[in-house]
């Protein structure tokens, strides 16, 4: 019995891994991702989301202060655009 052909190089990982993911991208557009990577980093010490909870709870704040700051930006938006019309 004769092994299998080996396989080509896999080039659609390296193309992957040259591209930002996707979550990381967005939470870099809040202004959070110290925040974040302090999160992944306390779970990754820890492996147990208990002992990261200050940590959570301060990406958490970061996050509820950029959703209320384009919340915020959504309606000045809106009110512009009404008064322009």
């Amino acid at each position: 019995m004769s092994a299998p052909a080996p396989r080509g190089h896999d080039r659609t990982k390296v193309a992957l891994d040259n591209e930002e993911d996707p979550l990381d991208a967005m939470i870099s557009r809040t202004g959070c991702s110290n925040a974040h990577y302090a999160v992944q980093e306390c779970m990754a010490k820890h492996q147990d989301w208990r002992k990261c909870q200050q940590q959570v709870e301060q990406f958490k704040g970061c996050m509820a202060m950029y959703r209320k700051q384009k919340t915020e930006e959504l309606q000045r938006r809106r009110k512009l655009s009404r008064e322009t019309s």
